[in-house]
């Protein structure tokens, strides 16, 4: 790979209370219990290889331009990680189709012309300030606001999706930016800004909920018939939605919605499947995305560029942890309040996952020896640090079966998700940048921050199931596409048992029985 440019007591084994031992099935590793100390490699693994064709890609030259989907019209200095991405990452195996990349040139015209103090944004934005709140008039620009919820992976996430559906619908999308996220994106559109000005008529955005009566949702429950003229409507798309706001995701709707020139999103999820249900979007989507397992990779790739701030970090984290070494491994573990898993069981399961794919070699209880030995580096990134501290004791003194060395990172540990302050996000969003320069990713089941990461790298991780959905240890996803977790039910919107053409778009996800996910 080329070199990128710079920027700026020992424990032998691990005594499990409840060891394991993993045996291949059909893709997935199922946890057995074994009734003495594990010295892994002495049998009791059948591991199947971690390389595949992911790792065949050799490109003569770096792609920073990443096949066209970035534009070549920015200043470099000015957003590092934009065209030097490509130098840290695994080349894409996936490539944006000639439709998709018009469409984005058509895009970032579109919201030149649209953009925040322009005189067609300041006579939409007029609109918002008129008491009768609505619109008498189509309006020449039409806006998607943005509104941050909950983490940093449901941020990143929740404006890949809300930009899908303004490029569906010839939107425009502006971020509202708070205090805790300010500055940690550069600007993706040349010569513009994606960010909603302060002086944006309608205030209090982070408080609008199921409650606010201009909802999509709750405008449907009073029988408004007026709301495709009004100036301004609030898609309450989270977790906790209500069945009047899953209809955002029928064809009425949308063409409904369509017509308002404001509309204010809120959600935590990645929508985009949904949205494949859609009948009338089935011909442009095909043309846009011929492979529907990259939707996702191409548009972060396309959106999501971490500030000089952000990158920095990202840069100083790999020349620590990555460079040098022969493989590169992320490992993300999530365990998540409201569904807790004892640390020891947690960590029998990540060991148990990593062995039996292959992702980490078994050791033998011989003296490690690094005499040209070839260097698998491994970051781990969890709230706490006592998981790379346990997996690095493993590979500290013992050789591995393959002649390894094991080099284990953890880049820090907050204790606690803090996503209300600034410096716990640039944290988050750099390690979400660092697992995706990986050759191999682990990720956990219904972790955004994962599916981000896996996103961004194009790769194909090892999930780790939740432990009331299998007895398996993890799961091969079958694409780089996130998971939309709760989305509406098929019948919310074909109510005569119709859509199934349309549902041959998606199938279920691997870590969520009730998710859906995009496939070829």
């Amino acid at each position: 790979m080329m070199r990128p440019p710079a920027v700026g007591g020992t424990v032998t084994g691990l005594l499990f209370l409840a060891v394991v031992m993993v045996v291949v099935w059909g893709g997935t590793y199922r946890r057995q219990t074994w009734p003495e100390m594990l010295i892994w490699g002495q049998g009791g693994v059948a591991a199947s290889s971690s390389s595949d064709e992911e790792n065949d890609a050799s490109p003569s030259s770096v792609d920073k331009l990443l096949g066209g989907l970035l534009s070549p019209d920015f200043e470099e200095a000015s957003c590092l990680s934009r065209y030097q991405a490509a130098l840290y990452r695994k080349p894409s195996l996936y490539s944006p189709s000639a439709h998709l990349l018009r469409r984005l040139r058509d895009y970032e015209a579109l919201h030149r012309k649209c953009a925040p103090h322009t005189d067609l944004y300041n006579r939409s934005a007029a609109l918002l300030r008129s008491a009768a709140g609505n619109a008498s008039a189509p309006a020449e620009c039409n806006y998607v606001v943005w509104i941050p919820h909950n983490g940093i992976g449901n941020r990143v996430l929740t404006i890949v999706s809300a930009f899908f559906y303004a490029l569906l619908n010839h939107k425009v999308l502006l971020l509202h930016s708070t205090d805790d996220f300010a500055g940690l994106l550069c600007e993706p559109f040349p010569g513009t800004t994606w960010t909603l000005p302060a002086d944006f008529p309608l205030h209090n955005l982070l408080e609008l909920d199921t409650g606010a009566p201009q909802s999509f949702g709750n405008l449907l429950k009073s029988k408004d018939s007026s709301i495709g003229s009004r100036s301004h409507v609030y898609l309450h798309l989270p977790w906790y939605y209500r069945e009047g706001d899953k209809r955002f995701f029928c064809e009425d709707a949308q063409r409904t919605l369509r017509k308002v020139p404001w509309l204010l999103l809120k959600s935590d999820h990645y929508f985009v499947p949904s949205l494949f249900l859609v009948p009338e979007y089935a011909g442009e989507l095909r043309r846009l995305f011929p492979e529907r397992s990259a939707v996702f990779h191409h548009l972060v790739r396309y959106l999501l560029h971490p500030s000089n701030e952000v990158w920095e970090r990202v840069v100083g984290n790999y020349r620590e942890y990555f460079e040098g070494a022969d493989e590169r491994v992320g490992i993300q573990i999530r365990v998540f309040d409201n569904f807790p898993v004892p640390f020891d069981q947690m960590l029998n399961q990540v060991m148990n996952c990593s062995l039996g794919a292959g992702v980490l070699p078994a050791v033998t209880g011989e003296a490690a020896s690094s005499v040209d030995a070839k260097v698998k580096a491994v970051v781990v990134t969890n709230l706490r640090s006592g998981y790379s501290e346990r997996i690095r004791e493993v590979y500290h003194q013992q050789a591995t079966a393959t002649g390894e060395v094991v080099r284990v990172f953890q880049p820090s540990h907050e204790e606690a998700q803090a996503t209300e302050h600034r410096g716990h996000n640039v944290k988050a969003l750099a390690e979400i940048e660092l697992l995706s320069l990986s050759d191999v990713l682990v990720t956990s089941a219904w972790s955004t921050f994962g599916y981000v990461a896996q996103g961004l790298g194009g790769l194909k991780p090892w999930v780790l199931l939740r432990h009331t959905q299998s007895a398996d240890a993890c799961r091969r996803a079958a694409s780089p596409e996130p998971c939309f977790l709760m989305p509406p039910a098929p019948a919310q919107c074909f109510r005569d048992g119709g859509g199934n053409a349309m549902l041959s778009n998606v199938r279920q996800c691997e870590d969520e029985v009730n998710g859906i996910k995009l496939f070829d």
